[in-house]
């Protein structure tokens, strides 16, 4: 099994870089196994093709616009995908489509496809994700670590639970 969890985003305009931070706490928070491959995708596209190719499942982290309400957080999986492509946030949207396109079409595409997400509150220019999408971190990593124990991966906490 290949798991591939893919943080893409623009971390120079806010919020829009909240994939690239989430799977940055992901590695620096959990122990993940040889299986699952974190890929920090920043505004990149065609380049990854070999990456994803017959992944099994590929788990997108991303600010979506899904007209939910600022910080709100989502998830979209299979037949709801390509929703996340139609309100396109950013030009690394379109990189991705055409990546997963290329991939359908060549026979490597993955066995399931899901996209975590947040509703941006800012794009800005700013390194810095807004007080509200910051906060959603933990439940945005808790929502990647559920994902992952469904999909039969054992994911073990690097950080000590509160007394």
């Amino acid at each position: 099994m290949r798991i591939v969890v893919l943080g893409v985003g623009n971390t120079l305009l806010s919020d829009e870089g909240i994939g690239v931070r989430a799977i940055e706490q992901l590695q620096q928070d959990y122990d993940l196994p040889p299986e699952v491959v974190v890929i920090d995708g920043g505004t990149t596209g065609m380049e990854m093709l070999d990456d994803l190719s017959n992944a099994d499942h590929i788990i997108i982290v991303d600010a979506v616009r899904s007209g939910r309400p600022p910080a709100a957080i989502i998830r979209l999986a299979d037949e709801q995908v390509p929703v996340f492509f139609k309100t396109k946030l950013s030009p690394h949207q379109i990189g991705l489509s055409d990546v997963l396109a290329t991939l359908a079409f060549i026979g490597e595409q993955p066995g399931g496809v899901t996209v975590i997400g947040v509703e941006p509150v800012s794009l800005e220019t700013s390194m810095s994700l807004s007080p509200q999408v910051e906060a959603r971190l933990p439940e945005l990593l808790d929502l990647l670590v559920t994902e992952l124990h469904e999909l039969g991966v054992a994911v073990r906490s690097r950080v000590p639970k509160a007394a």
